[in-house]
């Protein structure tokens, strides 16, 4: 995982992409995904309460909250970035697509898995609810505003409050 490979992800995510220095400057959403890393790093190492700072000091920053504990795979793209929420025991695959306001949340007050796992190009649209211990299939689609509440499996479309899972064509 690297600062290039996210940039080169960015750009070919986004249209609006004009250049690496440009993106490398200006994307929150990536900014947001570089400190997760170094959080991360700290969580494992069993320095949490220094892991949360930088999770928090990157939320002021950037607009995104992501749990140091969460895991994330390569090439996630946080477009716009602002208000994105990423739960503590939530999984996000590779080559994920969050747009702003997406919700990656919990429903339980328990010490267990309670967030969702996201698989592998998944394109998750603005400000959509995904909540609990849920999974949702590679190569899914979240409608804008759907709020997700079943899992679902590979190539499913998901729409609506509460999203319902149809086949993605």
């Amino acid at each position: 995982m690297g600062v290039r490979e996210d940039i080169r992800a960015a750009q070919a995510q986004d249209p609006a992409a004009r250049g690496a220095f440009e993106v490398w400057l200006t994307y929150s959403g990536l900014h947001a995904v570089w400190a997760h890393r170094v959080a991360s790093r700290l969580w494992r190492a069993r320095l949490r309460l220094l892991a949360r700072v930088v999770s928090q000091a990157t939320r002021s920053v950037t607009g995104v909250e992501i749990h140091p504990a969460a895991v994330i795979g390569r090439r996630l793209f946080i477009d716009h970035g602002m208000g994105v929420v990423i739960g503590e025991t939530a999984v996000v695959g590779d080559d994920v697509h969050l747009y702003h306001g997406v919700t990656l949340g919990g429903t339980s007050t328990e010490h267990v898995k309670r967030h969702p796992t996201i698989g592998d190009r998944v394109v998750i649209g603005a400000g959509a609810t995904l909540l609990g211990p849920i999974e949702i299939g590679e190569d899914s689609a979240v409608g804008a505003g759907a709020v997700v509440l079943v899992s679902a499996p590979p190539r499913s479309l998901l729409v609506g409050v509460p999203a319902t899972p149809r086949p993605r064509r």
